[in-house]
């Protein structure tokens, strides 16, 4: 007995202890600490009859930081049920908790309890002190603050205990919580036959009397079996369209199935949602797909993935998904393909072809082309070649992409740039005392600039150039000032190299290099960006390249560059890239006649060169019978002497601005192919051909698949019904998102949304 009561005595002083400690001299904690002593007081008062009846059921308490223990907020505990709520509003707390019979036990208290009730069991125990000095109160911390907080079972001490006080709280809450009452020294002590484990277990015993004295209320009218299985029907809608950002374990988390209990729903399992509820989505996207092919008179396979878009190669795990572009401008889904290392292009060649066929088995000729990005452009010319109807071009998205690595390793001043920075950032990086003084005065308290890895740099992936480039752009002013601390001075005195740093962040000319390879990259990343999300038709090829070589014009002019050896990679790449059905459409597709002086609507022959005008004709022939390959040509120079009618004319080119983005585009796309179809009926042979050629899409841009869909595939890759059900599952997502003409990442999404966050987050602190 004597001990007990020298661990009560130690106990309390370690309360009083922490009490004086909690009264620190700083504003916070000062104004803290007075609104507590301000509620304690007001309570009191209350108490004794002369203030708000709530009061005897509403404690103030103080929340310490469990770091530094001082003061930094006031909650206020109902001493009924021992939740814990915001003290900005005490009277508005009472009317939501305890009036509006959201506390429990406030109806029992108030009524004048029934002699036939069962009273709690802690009641009938004998007096008794806390639990032995080896108790470790942290233990208890992590659950009874948050059962507090949720409404649930509450701390053992509040359990209808002979005195509420008799009980150190603060033994409970890991010193978040401290009360006003000490712990008398002289009470006796509550003694347990499990010892200090049969605190928990008395807590659920108590919990359980309390629902079976106060049975909680129905919600409401349940729900029909119909709304039950449109709710999950939706829901696993929302699970497969997500591909991947919604695990279907998640499904299981027990607070998801708290939720679907709360709003009247049963709790879902992952097999429901991986075995039949799967198979029925898959095969109903699947007929509708199908019957749209059916309907239309030719299709291209889009074919997106043997090139990573992240720079790599195709030595790491990657998926090819393979689409099918129709007429009216739709896309739909058709298959996943999953590779890995090195793949050889007759496989390519292989995947591609055996599409087409599963889709229209003998009559190959309904598949009029292809569009790919840029693998082993070999396979495309070997269809193409086979099949002289078929139309195989490369993706412009990866052709505008590819310039910049061709930048990097061919014009001098990407390679000085890239030298200079690498230099520069590893040496800021490596030297401790140059960190640290570059840490100081970044103004956004970045640690380390990002540099490439060794491989990227000797292989001149710009990708990572790319980021380090724009570090060292955005951290100027703070990399002008560590060369100026004397730290750096010191540094220099020994370090060569720090010299040959410094006077390299002082050279002019270093930032107008660094500026220049920086915009050059940006101006083709934002065309490459624009041709991602309008995806282009093949019409669009040539005055894609003609606007992209004046916008580097402007940019030799603006930074007085030398044009040609600039312009020599572009025409480089531009010829690696070119196909002749590039001018064809162009020529073909009423979207881009030219008004005459005479009034006349004529397709632009004069925009192409010599070598572009033979393509023409040469494509045209390929593309008809060789009877009809005079009268195509025929055809062709009727249609250059007398264009379109200028009406229809006008209709076709008819713009209307772009509610999002803003930008002026073509009322009906459409329009290009039914002039052809429905008014120029007088060109048999040659209207064929255009009404083939020009819906074809530039780009193999289309659904993209989630970072965590992949290293699921490449976890289950073994195994035969995992990789079926991935199918499955793609086929689902990539449906829905085509569907709705979404292009986008959920990646960049969520990127965007926590840049927006962080932006409102730094105007708030700058306030």
């Amino acid at each position: 007995m004597a001990a007990a009561t020298n661990t009560t005595t130690q106990t309390v002083a370690a309360g009083m202890e922490v009490s004086v400690y909690a009264s620190p001299d700083d504003a916070a904690a000062k104004v803290v600490t007075k609104r507590y002593e301000g509620l304690v007081m007001v309570r009191t008062k209350a108490i004794k009859g002369k203030g708000a009846w709530y009061w005897a059921h509403l404690e103030p308490i103080l929340v310490h930081d469990a770091d530094t223990g001082l003061p930094k907020a006031v909650k206020l505990r109902c001493a009924l049920c021992e939740a814990i709520f915001s003290a900005s509003n005490p009277s508005r707390t009472a009317s939501e908790h305890l009036k509006r019979g959201t506390c429990p036990n406030f109806s029992s208290v108030s009524k004048p309890a029934s002699s036939s009730s069962p009273s709690p069991i802690s009641t009938s125990l004998p007096n008794s002190a806390p639990p032995p000095p080896h108790h470790n109160p942290r233990k208890r911390s992590s659950s009874f603050p948050a059962a507090a907080a949720s409404g649930s079972a509450p701390p053992p001490s509040s359990y209808s205990l002979p005195s509420q006080s008799m009980v150190d709280r603060t033994r409970f809450c890991g010193g978040e919580l401290t009360y006003a009452s000490a712990v008398p020294s002289q009470q006796a002590h509550l003694v347990l036959s499990g010892g200090k484990d049969d605190w928990g277990a008395l807590a659920m015993l108590e919990d359980s009397v309390k629902k079976l004295k106060s049975p909680q209320t129905s919600r409401g009218p349940a729900l029909s079996k119909s709304q039950v299985d449109c709710a999950l029907d939706l829901l696993a809608d929302w699970v497969y369209e997500s591909c991947g950002w919604v695990s279907f374990s998640s499904l299981e988390h027990p607070k998801f199935r708290a939720f679907l209990n709360q709003v009247g729903l049963p709790a879902v399992s992952g097999k429901e949602f991986t075995g039949f509820r799967l198979d029925a989505k898959y095969e109903e996207a699947k007929a509708e797909s199908e019957a749209r092919i059916r309907d239309a008179m030719f299709f291209q396979i889009g074919s997106d993935g043997w090139k990573c878009r992240n720079g790599g190669g195709l030595g790491e795990d990657n998926l090819v998904n393979l689409t099918v572009n129709l007429p009216n401008g739709t896309s739909l889904y058709r298959r996943a393909v999953f590779v890995g290392g090195s793949v050889p292009s007759k496989y390519a060649e292989e995947v591609m072809w055996e599409t087409i066929t599963t889709i229209c088995g003998n009559a190959v000729q309904q598949c009029v082309g292809i569009v790919a990005d840029r693998f082993k452009i070999k396979a495309l010319k070997n269809l193409e070649s086979q099949n002289q109807w078929m139309v195989n071009l490369c993706c412009q998205f990866q052709g505008f992409t590819s310039l910049i690595k061709d930048f990097s390793r061919e014009l001098r001043l990407f390679k000085d740039v890239t030298e200079n920075c690498y230099k520069l950032a590893s040496f800021v990086n490596n030297k401790s005392q140059v960190r640290s003084s570059f840490q100081k005065y970044h103004s956004q308290g970045w640690g380390l600039l990002r540099v490439p890895s060794l491989s990227d740099y000797e292989m001149l992936n710009f990708g990572p150039v790319y980021v380090m480039v724009e570090d060292i752009l955005h951290s100027r002013q703070a990399l002008e000032l560590v060369v100026l601390d004397e730290c750096y001075e010191l540094v220099s005195m020994e370090d060569a190299t720090a010299r040959e740093v410094a006077e390299m962040i002082g050279d002019m000319k270093f930032w107008n290099e660094l500026v220049a390879v920086h915009s050059l990259v940006k101006l083709i990343k934002d065309m490459a960006q624009e041709i991602e999300t309008d995806r282009p038709l093949v019409g669009k090829c040539l005055p894609l390249w003609d606007e992209l070589r004046a916008k580097v014009r402007d940019w030799c002019s603006s930074l007085h560059i030398d044009e040609g050896p600039v312009e020599k990679v572009i025409e480089k790449r531009f010829k690696k890239n070119y196909h002749p059905a590039w001018a064809a459409a162009f020529i073909l597709d009423p979207v881009y006649l030219i008004r005459d002086n005479s009034g006349k609507y004529l397709p632009p022959f004069k925009l192409l060169t010599p070598e572009q005008e033979k393509d023409v004709d040469k494509l045209i022939t390929r593309l008809v019978s060789r009877e009809e390959a005079h009268i195509a040509l025929m055809e062709l120079m009727k249609w250059r002497t007398e264009g379109l009618d200028p009406v229809y004319a006008r209709a076709v080119q008819m713009k209307e601005r772009d509610p999002v983005s803003g930008k002026l585009r073509i009322a009906n796309p459409q329009s290009s192919r039914l002039v052809w179809e429905t008014y120029l009926t007088e060109f048999k042979s040659l209207g064929k051909v255009a009404v083939r050629l020009i819906f074809l899409h530039a780009t193999s841009c289309g659904f993209k698949t989630s970072w965590s869909l992949m290293r699921w595939v490449s976890a289950n890759g073994h195994s035969r019904v995992s990789m079926d059900k991935a199918q499955k599952l793609i086929f689902i997502a990539a449906h829905s998102k085509l569907e709705r003409r979404d292009f986008s990442c959920d990646e960049i999404k969520d990127a965007q949304l926590l840049t927006q966050a962080n932006g409102e987050d730094d105007v708030l602190e700058s306030c």
